[in-house]
């Protein structure tokens, strides 16, 4: 069941809500990363979560933070440690904006 208030962000905004779902074709450093030529940017993201959480990459003192390995730090600008909030933007990076 969506919440009143996600059903409110998607209802004002149908476009941005778009951008999160739409597959595009993926940068050769994605592809690599996601194993497929398509995907949406809520599904790299996903995925990039579920790589965190299957290899134990977050920090165990301050689990705002995770390490990347080698994989990650290819698709994250070679960043070490990154916020847990900087991820979508990291992600965004990497699909382009569309023309208008």
């Amino acid at each position: 069941m969506i919440s009143q208030r996600m059903r409110k962000a998607v209802m004002d905004n149908p476009k941005k809500l778009a951008n999160l779902i739409d597959l595009v074709n993926l940068p050769s450093t994605l592809r690599e990363f996601m194993g497929q030529s398509q995907s949406s940017r809520l599904g790299c993201f996903r995925r990039v979560w579920l790589h965190i959480k299957e290899n134990n990459l977050q920090d165990q003192n301050n689990k705002n933070v995770f390490n990347c390995d080698e994989k990650l730090k290819h698709i994250l600008l070679g960043k070490s440690q990154v916020e847990l909030v900087e991820l979508p933007m990291l992600i965004k990076l990497h699909f382009p904006k569309e023309p208008k």
